[in-house]
């Protein structure tokens, strides 16, 4: 394991990504109750943010972009040139494909490969905000943490955002603002210095808001999937977040390492952890017809289970796995590593 990795972390990663896979696959409205992914990895990314901010921030901000853009674009490449295949005529928006501080645009057509791309957006503004919030975050930690969720309830209660690329990046940003703080509080160890009296109370409250929230507007939001409901998530994530952080340093949990496979395969994940997160989705697209070729193989069609959605969910597995071999090398050369098949 490299050094300054933090296995707990490392694991959480990993069991992100598979629930973001495992989420498209099945479509689960109830997947992000389990585990709400993108409030652990926007967490998780915010610790990282914070201890890279030792360093002077323009320098910390140049090192995240250029390893977040070169992926972005060798995989938007392959997506843009589908969609100009497919009858898309981009006008001057397609900028946001070199740079995506706003949603790129697209077709009908590539939507299912494009729209993921909301996370990375989300992502390279925090990362730019950084430096701000965390000096913010640090003139009174406990106050600006608890502050954080007040965007999400006034976007929804009070102001409601643009319909729009600027509004669609307000939302995301309230939403995933109190994980992203609550990285800078376990990185400077305001988390770990409170008692679990104040904690676990305020976690479960906020799970119980956020739950509520989520069942209660079901007739409105048409479901109860957190993903189409950002207050529901905002106050999930936010207690489910602060949960496992605060377990991690209360209690520090041992990751077990003897596991060699399991070990090396939760390493392959957070090195290529862009790689899968982009190409997931066309995997899983690739899956479909690649399945309807198997039925045209009486064996297959008799032995396996090719209407199963947990066989699509394999198959594109496989396809992912092809693609980190592909495509993986891109994120070393973002990084400045030598290129490897696997890390």
């Amino acid at each position: 394991m490299p050094a300054g990795r933090d296995r707990y972390f490392d694991v959480l990663r990993a069991v992100a990504l598979v629930r973001v896979v495992a989420y498209h696959t099945f479509g689960w409205a109830w997947a992000g109750l389990v585990f709400p992914s993108m409030g652990v990895m926007f967490g998780l990314a915010g610790t990282l943010m914070a201890r890279s901010l030792r360093r002077p921030a323009l320098t910390v901000i140049r090192s995240r972009v250029r390893r977040l853009l070169p992926p972005f674009w060798f995989w938007g490449v392959f997506v843009v040139g589908a969609m100009l295949l497919h009858g898309w005529m981009p006008g001057r928006q397609i900028l946001y494909w070199v740079v995506p501080l706003g949603d790129p645009p697209g077709n009908a057509w590539g939507e299912q490969a494009w729209e993921i791309v909301w996370y990375l957006r989300t992502y390279l503004w925090f990362v730019l905000l950084s430096p701000l919030l965390l000096r913010i975050f640090r003139l009174a930690p406990l106050l600006v943490l608890s502050a954080s969720l007040a965007p999400v309830l006034v976007f929804r209660f009070a102001w409601q955002p643009p319909d729009d690329r600027l509004g669609a990046a307000l939302w995301d940003l309230a939403t995933f603002l109190f994980c992203w703080l609550l990285g800078f509080a376990h990185h400077d160890g305001v988390l770990a210095r409170l008692k679990p009296a104040a904690v676990v109370p305020l976690a479960l409250a906020a799970l119980a808001c956020g739950g509520w929230y989520a069942l209660a507007h079901q007739a409105e939001y048409g479901t109860y999937d957190l993903d189409e409901n950002p207050l529901a998530q905002a106050f999930w994530s936010a207690g489910f977040v602060t949960l496992l952080m605060y377990a991690k340093g209360r209690f520090p949990l041992a990751v077990p390492a003897r596991h060699r496979r399991l070990d090396r395969l939760v390493t392959v994940f957070n090195a290529r952890a862009v790689t899968i997160y982009l190409w997931h989705e066309i995997a899983l697209v690739l899956a479909v017809p690649l399945i309807d070729r198997f039925w045209e193989v009486p064996a297959f069609e008799a032995y396996l289970p090719l209407d199963s959605q947990w066989f699509l969910f394999g198959v594109g597995w496989v396809l992912i796995a092809v693609f980190v071999l592909l495509c993986g090398w891109v994120e070393d050369v973002a990084a400045r590593r030598k290129p490897r098949l696997l890390p």
